[in-house]
């Protein structure tokens, strides 16, 4: 009975070597470990859950991708348009032909924003202002509970479905002081700045509709910039400051643009001061009316629709337009690259956490298989060596019944 116990015991042992080297696993089902095999199929769980995260990612950082390729390539486009609009503040030059151009461009964008989609998903065209959710991990907690997260991805609209207009300067001129006070000269009326003077130039009255025009000549004396015309036509929302924050910001664009250093502007609430530096006298028209129009700004990259270089203050215009939307797409641009990034930090770290988990879930399950391996051979010898015992044990009561013949 010993000799069989002891057999029964090293085939037992035996059965379990051999399950490990074929399995590969020390722990393959709940009654080998009930405890490590629970942790370990729920680790596996999360294990596969994180490699859909990681096809999500690679899902998000592709969508991602051609946003960000479709606004760095309105970017360069809104470059050669903004070169272009430099070009036309010279007046020797053919603006008519400057301004188709310009329209080609603003096509080219057009069909670069429609494109920038990825199986269906377009985050440039504005069709909607919701982010776009990633998914990019699964947080268990301490106490079992399940969560995902997500990285948030904003949409950025460049595109130009929405309608912008042009203002139109007012046909009644208002001769007065009343609604631009070019330092008490009469609007219509030029005064004369002389070299190392400045004039000061008060928006008096807003309204709807009021227009404001400065044109600065020095073309009698030959300097810098001829005559440049600078107007802004005021809408329902616009206050005294925000109307010559207006003009004054064309004049300060066209001057850098130009590189021109013979005159500079400064202002302060409502109240636009010119310096002249020349060395010559500069000449100040400024002009207004009452029944002009306001333009119409639209959303996205739609004020490219009002852009006209064909005058000097549709010129001189579209320099400060274009540096807003030109910087709109830059924004859009840095934005999609920044998250981008993220996507793909997240996907590298997913797929790290991946291998660091399959190795602690091999840790906890998976057979040493040189131990098993010297186990089995020591088991064999042992099996032998039980198989002796029992037939030495079964051989002693014959040896009794020898002694009764």
């Amino acid at each position: 009975m010993v000799a069989l116990d002891t057999l029964r015991n090293i085939n037992k042992n035996l059965a379990t070597v051999q399950s490990e080297i074929s399995t590969g696993k020390k722990i393959s089902s709940a009654k080998d470990n009930a405890a490590i095999w629970a942790i370990s199929t729920v680790m596996s769980t999360d294990v596969e859950s994180f490699k859909t995260i990681s096809e999500s990612l690679n899902l998000g950082s592709s969508t991602v991708g051609v946003a960000r390729a479709g606004a760095e390539d309105v970017v360069a486009r809104l470059q050669d348009m903004k070169s272009l609009i430099v070009s036309a503040q010279q007046s020797n030059v053919d603006r008519t032909k400057i301004q188709t151009e310009i329209e080609n461009l603003t096509s080219n964008i057009t069909t670069t924003v429609g494109g920038a989609q990825f199986n269906g998903l377009n985050l440039l065209d504005g069709s909607s202002t919701a982010d776009v959710d990633v998914l990019a991990s699964l947080d268990r907690s301490s106490s079992g509970t399940v969560a995902a997260s997500y990285i948030s991805v904003a949409r950025a609209d460049l595109s130009l479905n929405s309608a912008a207009s042009a203002a139109t300067f007012g046909s009644t001129g208002v001769t007065d002081t009343s609604i631009i006070n070019n330092g008490g000269v009469n609007a219509g009326t030029a005064a004369t700045v002389a070299t190392a003077g400045s004039q000061a130039i008060t928006i008096a009255t807003v309204a709807d509709g009021y227009s404001y025009r400065l044109v600065l000549d020095d073309s009698a004396d030959a300097n810098s910039i001829g005559q440049r015309t600078f107007e802004y036509v005021a809408g329902t929302d616009d206050s005294a400051n925000s109307v010559a924050a207006n003009l004054a910001n064309q004049l300060s664009v066209f001057l850098s643009a130009t590189g021109d250093t013979n005159y500079s502007v400064s202002r302060t609430d409502d109240v636009i001061t010119i310096t002249n530096n020349s060395g010559a006298d500069l000449d100040i028209t400024a002009e207004s009316a009452n029944d002009g129009t306001a333009g119409v700004s639209a959303g996205g990259l739609g004020n490219l629709a009002a852009i006209d270089v064909t005058t000097d203050a549709g010129a001189a215009a579209a320099l400060t337009s274009i540096e807003g939307l030109l910087q709109t797409a830059i924004d859009a641009a840095a934005s999609f690259g920044s998250s981008q990034k993220r996507i793909e930090n997240q996907s590298e770290f997913v797929s790290k956490l991946v291998d660091s988990m399959t190795t602690g879930i091999g840790g906890l399950t998976d057979a040493d298989m040189e131990a098993a391996s010297a186990r089995l051979q020591a088991l064999q010898v042992q099996q032998q060596l039980g198989v002796q015992a029992l037939s030495i044990a079964n051989q002693s009561p014959q040896s009794l019944l020898s002694l009764f013949r």
